[in-house]
């Protein structure tokens, strides 16, 4: 905790020098920030993948999906939008992320069943601010308010329900670290009743690299570990680690195939073992970036 205290307490002093360095800048030399502001999409695309669920059984109450589904093959549909705004002093990027995918098994003389192994909606705020520029990219502290819910409730489990804000450092804008962090994380979780107030710290990145002409390697991920709860809830996790990988080959200039890897590992409080979700499988997405500010308007 007081390792947490401290990042928080460090990120809002050096969100407070650099904003008033900023303005020292803009009052001396006057000069007009070069700024950008894109609509990104990242993915829009069909999965096609075959997964295997280790400790399922142990997890059956989680609002996890991912933790208690059964191992099969699926088709998992993925939406990835950024509205990205950049300046000299400061990027601020708002996003919206959501996964669904649904097997349904009708055996014969029973009633059908159906069970989803991902489900999940993330709309989430992100400022960072421009401290210092180092030969693997601009670093500076950062802000990101989070809320997380799914689409439909997962069998007997809840719906998920989750606000978080996390405040830390951040590495960004690299040849290839596009995100490196390190930040403090506070959830309020209305998935249960009574609400679960929690701290946590984490550790996350994303990194894209251009292999040849018209082949991308991406991958990204965060390990988060819990550190205080407000009520005790059995399926409330010690840690979650979540990692993906992908190999792009652009078809034309929007459209793109390719392998991936998923990779999610959690424990909850509540059961004797971690339990995993590890998938392979193939990604047909679309992707294009949309300049919103002509260059005349810079």
């Amino acid at each position: 905790m007081k390792y947490l205290k401290f990042l928080l307490l460090s990120s809002v002093l050096f969100s407070s020098v650099s904003f008033a360095q900023t303005l020292d800048i803009k009052q001396v030399t006057k000069v007009i920030e070069p700024k950008t502001l894109n609509a990104n999409f990242r993915r829009i695309g069909l999965e096609l993948s075959s997964t295997d669920v280790k400790n399922a059984i142990y997890y059956k109450d989680s609002p996890v999906s991912q933790l208690n589904a059964d191992s099969q093959t699926l088709i998992k549909g993925i939406f990835d939008f950024v509205l990205e705004y950049e300046t000299n002093y400061f990027r601020w990027d708002n996003s919206v992320y959501a996964e669904y995918a649904e097997t349904k098994l009708k055996p014969a003389d029973e009633p059908a069943d159906t069970d989803e192994s991902a489900d999940k909606i993330l709309f989430s705020t992100n400022y960072t601010q421009k401290i210092w520029d180092l030969k693997y990219g601009s670093l500076g502290p950062f802000f990101d308010g989070a809320y997380q819910t799914e689409f439909t409730r997962n069998n007997g489990a809840p719906r998920m329900s989750v606000i978080r804000g996390k405040v830390g450092l951040k590495l960004f804008d690299g040849l290839v670290f596009k995100d490196l962090y390190l930040a403090g994380v506070t959830e309020y979780d209305a998935t249960y009743s009574p609400n679960v107030n929690k701290t946590a710290g984490e550790i996350g990145f994303r990194i894209e690299k251009e292999i040849r002409d018209g082949v991308k390697f991406s991958t990204d991920g965060y390990y988060r570990r819990y550190f205080s709860f407000s009520e005790y809830e059995t399926e409330d996790l010690r840690y979650d680690l979540n990692l993906t990988a992908r190999m792009d080959v652009k078809l034309n200039g929007y459209l793109s195939v390719g392998p991936y890897l998923s990779y999610r590992r959690a424990h909850a409080r509540g059961t004797p073992v971690a339990a995993s979700n590890f998938m392979v499988g193939l990604s047909f997405s679309y992707s294009d970036l949309f300049n919103l500010i002509k260059k005349d308007e810079k």
